[in-house]
């Protein structure tokens, strides 16, 4: 989500304001310390104008 952000010359508050949550929800939510609700992910995924898969990736463990 960073990099979407960061491409579109966002700061974490212009997001935040976008999408209608506080600026620590977004610095939250890029490092992994939240994860928000379905709903605010679809809010953010049509602020940056992408689908949802382009902003959340599910991250699985590593073997070994």
């Amino acid at each position: 989500m960073p990099v979407l952000r960061v491409e579109c010359q966002w700061t974490q508050k212009d997001l935040a304001e976008k999408v209608g949550v506080s600026r620590q929800t977004i610095i939250s939510i890029e490092k992994g310390k939240f994860t928000p609700s379905l709903i605010l992910g679809f809010q953010i995924a049509k602020a940056f104008g992408v689908d949802i898969n382009e902003v959340f990736q599910l991250e699985t463990e590593k073997e070994g």
